[in-house]
């Protein structure tokens, strides 16, 4: 088969895995989420096992995977779920004995299951696999006639994690990487919730073909989701503070190729800054003096990024995972590189143009010391939107706005989210939920004698 390669540009299929391209590996419906890079030597850790990932390239996303025990070694099998034909002919005979059956009557001594353990590890070695197992397991369950459908379900289901566990295959994009991030380490991304962040984006009217100013202190998350909206067209540019850009590491987990990449660029606040009041003869010759001074200092920020890399990753796989359960052996593949130093013609078209829009993201620095800065930075009518995960920030930085006159249109909102089970007659709201997606303040920015353009 040959290898697919995201710089390739039209031949790659993104529905469809390749070698080098990163994956989100979704074990046991949510139980754990691990980010990988795929690679014929990358392997993956269940349990007390470990399992070769060459299998899942060159399959689409979206595909399951089941571990089957082999008579050599463990390997992940793509597995294909039975319809529910069966199930739909057998409801109606069945209702009437669920609606005699329930558990009442059962006592939890650990005596209902008959198979021991030497029995599944006898069963394991004649090659049995983990569903004949878990069937196997039912049929000397002293109990499971006697409970409820949905007590057989449970039952079934929890033996099948233990015994057949599954990988799903997940595409990488702003909303399953938002939400892979907060459900496990939510810090990581200032608590950045996949609503919030959906608004973030509609607020600051991000679209085709915009320039979009970016200050992103939550790993990148922003940053990446931005330019998968812009799908290749406009430009990022990603802002910070002092002389060292802010790590963007989860912008290499969204797959982008070539072209998407070079619309991704970086420059700090204060070159920003100091282009409004500077002509562009003063421009080319900073610019000059910046790129020589950026070249010797581009080797240790590289160095320094690779370091930070390794801190949250092993060889391929992307944190959401206890070092311990990956391994990889061979050559990692690596991703196109997002985040190049602005050019100085880029510098000079958001001069004479401004910016169309502008996100923050910085929850640990103070919005109003940021937007007095930024918000010159962009072109009158421009829509901005700033997030935090506390209220008194905004309130504070909005009530500022107010005073100076340099928005309007201000709001300040509070998303919020509920997620739901359904299932047959188990629809209901899920019994955990987040309690808060933090806060936005959003606006345009006005004109007003005092504005510096």
């Amino acid at each position: 088969m040959s290898e697919n390669k995201p710089e390739s540009g039209p031949t790659v299929n993104p529905r469809v895995t390749w070698e080098g391209c990163s994956v989100l590996l979704d074990i046991n419906d949510g139980d754990r989420l691990v980010f990988a890079r795929l690679s014929a030597g990358s392997t993956l850790k269940i349990g007390n096992k470990t399992f070769s990932l060459q299998p899942l390239i060159g399959c689409p996303f979206g595909s399951l995977f089941q571990v089957e025990s082999g008579k050599e070694k463990p390997y992940l099998s793509r597995f294909i779920p039975p319809t529910e034909e069966n199930n739909v002919q057998d409801e109606g005979g069945c209702q009437l004995q669920e609606e005699s059956r329930d558990n009442r009557a059962i006592i939890d001594n650990n005596q209902a299951q008959s198979l021991t353990g030497d029995d599944i590890d006898a069963m394991r070695r004649q090659g049995a696999t983990g569903n004949e197992i878990v069937e196997a397991l039912i049929a000397n369950s002293a109990t499971f006639d006697k409970k409820t459908q949905f007590s057989q379900e449970k039952y079934r289901l929890k033996k099948q994690k233990k015994y057949a566990p599954r990988v799903l295959l997940r595409r990488p994009f702003s909303r399953s990487i938002c939400e892979a991030y907060f459900k496990k380490y939510p810090a990581r991304i200032g608590f950045l919730r996949v609503d919030t962040l959906s608004l973030l984006l509609s607020m600051a009217n991000v679209t085709a073909n915009s320039d979009v100013l970016v200050l992103d202190m939550v790993g990148g998350l922003v940053t990446g989701a931005v330019a998968e909206r812009l799908g290749g067209s406009g430009s990022v540019c990603n802002t910070y503070l002092g002389g060292t850009p802010y790590p963007m590491e989860i912008i290499r987990m969204f797959n982008f190729n070539n072209e998407i990449c070079k619309r991704v660029l970086r420059c700090s606040v204060n070159d920003l800054c100091a282009v409004q009041n500077e002509t562009s003869e003063q421009v080319s010759q900073r610019e000059d003096v910046c790129t020589m001074e950026s070249q010797s200092d581009e080797k240790t920020s590289l160095s320094v990024s690779t370091e930070e890399v390794h801190l949250s990753s092993k060889n391929g796989f992307l944190d959401l995972v206890p070092e311990n359960e990956l391994s990889t052996t061979g050559k990692t593949c690596k991703a196109p590189k997002a985040g190049e130093k602005a050019p100085k013609e880029a510098i000079q078209s958001w001069k004479e143009n401004g910016f169309s829009s502008l996100i923050i993201a910085a929850p640990e620095q103070d919005a109003w010391i940021l937007v007095k800065d930024l918000l010159p930075l962009l072109t009158y009518s421009a829509p901005f939107a700033i997030y935090h995960q506390y209220l008194q920030p905004l309130a504070k930085c909005m009530h500022n706005l107010q005073l100076e006159k340099m928005a309007i249109g201000l709001q300040l909102s509070e998303p919020w989210l509920r997620e739901y089970q359904v299932l047959p007659s188990r629809t209901h709201p899920c019994m955990q939920m987040s309690g808060s997606g933090g806060y936005i303040l959003s606006g345009t920015r006005a004109y007003s004698n005092t504005s510096q353009s």
